[in-house]
């Protein structure tokens, strides 16, 4: 196990952000079960104001952000100072993002359905972020050979290519799938051949004049929404707590 987190995490420099994205889970757990215990009424934990201003963490979250951020920047990939900055980082960038609902609507949605993308936004960075960790890199460069690299014109066209397919699927109305398929090209190909979604830019444009088209891609839609919805309801409220119910 030594080796191995040595050959593939350390010599290779990815050793920052291991640190920062593991900070940045634990800070993001840690803020949703002390906010749960606020919310509840119990322990020791309260919320902060001054002259009458209720402080949201996202304001320490973004002073943390910042200094890990420049200090990350300044101490290079190895060292001490590229570890510690990486924990800096990763604990401010918990603090904003669990809260990136507030800044979406700048309203205090926390505990409202709107405030469910946060948690959204924090299960996908955290995956993207594994994605490179594990050695993917953005738009499929990392499938090319030290050759292909030192091509310019296949980097460009397979950059370009991928982000085609990205910028597909994001008009056929799957952001998700958008954003994995800038790491994972695959992702971008299934996405493409796959039907949009109904109300989608892709299906206002191809389908207003394809019936078929338009009845395939609803009833898709609403099988997939009945099958994963409330799925994924339940999971993000084990994971950030049950919205308040209007």
């Amino acid at each position: 196990m030594g080796s191995w987190l040595h050959r593939n995490i350390v010599e290779p420099g990815k050793l920052p952000l291991l640190l920062a994205l593991t900070a940045f889970v634990v800070t993001f757990l840690v803020t949703r079960v002390i906010t749960r215990m606020i919310r509840a009424g119990k322990g020791p934990f309260g919320n902060i104001s001054t002259g009458g201003v209720h402080i949201h963490h996202v304001v320490p979250g973004v002073i943390l952000t910042v200094l890990g951020g420049f200090g990350a920047v300044a101490s290079g990939r190895h060292g001490f100072g590229s570890a510690a900055f990486a924990v800096v980082f990763g604990v401010g960038a918990g603090l904003v993002l669990d809260e990136f609902a507030l800044i979406l609507h700048l309203d205090d949605v926390y505990w409202s359905e709107e405030g469910r993308k946060s948690v959204e936004v924090v299960v996908l960075t955290a995956a993207l972020v594994g994605l490179m960790l594990a050695g993917f890199s953005p738009l499929g460069v990392n499938d090319m050979s030290q050759e292909e690299l030192q091509d310019r014109g296949t980097v460009i066209t397979t950059v370009l290519f991928n982000f085609l397919f990205a910028l597909a699927v994001l008009l056929k109305g799957k952001a998700r799938m958008a954003v994995f398929a800038a790491v994972v090209p695959l992702v971008g190909l299934i996405g493409v051949v796959r039907l949009a979604r109904p109300g989608s830019p892709w299906a206002r444009r191809f389908y207003r004049r394809r019936p078929r088209a338009r009845a395939r891609s609803t009833l898709r839609a609403y099988r997939h929404d009945r099958r994963w919805s409330s799925r994924t309801r339940r999971l993000q409220d084990l994971i950030g707590g049950t919205p308040d119910r209007p």
